[in-house]
């Protein structure tokens, strides 16, 4: 649930004068609101009334803000102080602090959400910006279609020769079990 900048102030004013806000429709526990409470009562202690304002998601960290938090987590602070301290989520930092144990610096770096990036060369060209190879760009992209076309035959055959061997091993297999079913069975028992 997604509180307004108002509300969180009412609730950390009343909070301060020792009296709790009567908890919103749809909170099953109060005890879980209570610590929100004080959560947003300590956030605008620590950083005045502004953080209390909804950032949304869209907030860039700089992988150099990112490592001074998680700094901060590893001299010995804990992680809900820096969290308050900060504005953030403690969800965030924690996962901050985890791709940092991870795989170091690189860990902070922002990366792009979504699947792998394609080439920047390789977009599509479109009606509005039809742009015309060169004559080597021409000659390289009919060498490397007729490569890739090369490359998928190969592929295909080889998967019917896998696919060939396979066969031929179940049969030798299977004729070699009945084989020595039928020894086993000819066999005088005395």
């Amino acid at each position: 649930m997604q509180y307004s900048y108002e509300y969180k102030r009412r609730c950390a004013e009343s909070y301060r004068r020792g009296e709790w806000s009567e908890s919103p429709d749809g909170i099953k526990l109060p005890k879980d609101f209570h610590n929100m409470v004080r959560r947003w009562a300590r956030m605008e202690e620590a950083n005045g009334p502004e953080a209390l304002n909804h950032k949304g998601s869209d907030k860039e960290w700089s992988p150099e803000e990112k490592r001074e938090l998680v700094s901060r987590v590893l001299a010995g602070a804990s992680n809900q102080s820096v969290a308050i301290e900060a504005g953030v989520s403690i969800c965030l930092l924690y996962k901050l602090v985890h791709n940092y144990e991870e795989s170091g610096y690189n860990g902070l770096v922002n990366r792009r959400k979504g699947g792998p990036q394609k080439d920047p060369d390789m977009k599509k060209v479109t009606d509005n910006d039809p742009r015309k190879l060169e004559k080597s760009e021409y000659e390289e992209l009919v060498r490397l279609r007729a490569e890739n076309e090369y490359i998928k035959t190969e592929i295909e055959v080889l998967k019917k020769e896998i696919a060939f061997r396979e066969k031929r091993w179940d049969e030798q297999l299977k004729a070699k079990k009945r084989k020595s079913s039928v020894n086993s069975g000819n066999k005088d028992i005395r």
